[in-house]
């Protein structure tokens, strides 16, 4: 069951409709019927019950029944790939380590995770969107500036402690491996990117990135921004890597 709403273009009023979906086995599609609930007025979307023709309903008596109360509102949320991250993130202790290392925030953190694990390639400023349609641990709107905020709020320290915590669930299970790969910017304003030697032979400014991840998980243990590579051809991620190892 869903609350449709309909504007009437000659009068201008929006209605609001109890929309029931059914199963029609003789023209084998999807059917739905309405049954109309009243008017919409005001910025809250009061409902004010009407037979549509701008006459108010009679009211008719409430009887009171024992037991659970009814129920007034109504919400539909998308919940299977969210409950499907929830119980990854129980398995691989991602959940109780977020929690250990960003009290406040580890919510937040993994329902902005839940959004662009799905949404893919979708700005931030449309969670508010996503928000509303999907179940999601954190529960309320994540706004654009919110998120900025959060961002800027993570420390370094706070990361690498994360990744010790799902380093040590994994570490006597597994080889570690490396890799690194550069990323390439056309940007004239970031400092992080220098000029260097670039698989991909680019000539752009470019970040290293170094990811150590275990062999069979494929899980992230840790990872560090490198300095391009020197004229010479030389770089120095591997002895980066090992230091803080």
């Amino acid at each position: 069951m869903a609350i449709v709403y309909q504007k009437d273009k000659r009068s201008g009023i929006t209605y609001a409709y109890e929309s029931i979906s059914f199963w029609d086995k003789e023209k084998k599609q999807s059917r739905s019927r309405r049954t109309l609930l009243g008017r919409v007025v005001g910025e809250t979307i009061a409902i004010i019950p009407t037979d549509g023709r701008g006459r108010k309903k009679k009211e008719e008596p409430v009887t009171t029944k024992k037991g659970r109360p009814a129920i007034t509102q109504t919400a539909r949320y998308f919940y299977g790939a969210t409950y499907l991250f929830d119980q990854i993130g129980e398995q691989l202790g991602i959940k109780k380590d977020l929690q250990q290392c960003f009290p406040e925030h580890y919510q937040q953190i993994l329902s902005i995770a839940y959004y662009l694990i799905l949404e893919d390639k979708t700005p931030l400023y449309r969670f508010e969107r996503w928000g509303s349609l999907h179940q999601h641990p954190y529960g309320q709107n994540i706004s654009s500036q919110r998120s900025s905020e959060l961002f800027a709020s993570i420390t370094e320290e706070a990361k690498q402690s994360f990744f010790r915590l799902q380093g040590a669930r994994r570490a006597e299970h597994e080889f570690w491996a490396y890799d690194t790969t550069s990323i390439s910017s056309y940007s004239e304003c970031l400092r992080q990117v220098q000029y260097g030697h670039s698989k991909e032979d680019l000539s752009l400014p470019q970040l290293n990135l170094a990811l150590v991840f275990g062999e069979e998980s494929r899980l992230p243990f840790y990872y560090r921004t490198t300095i391009p590579c020197q004229p010479n051809g030389t770089t120095r991620r591997s002895a980066l890597i090992k230091k803080t190892l």
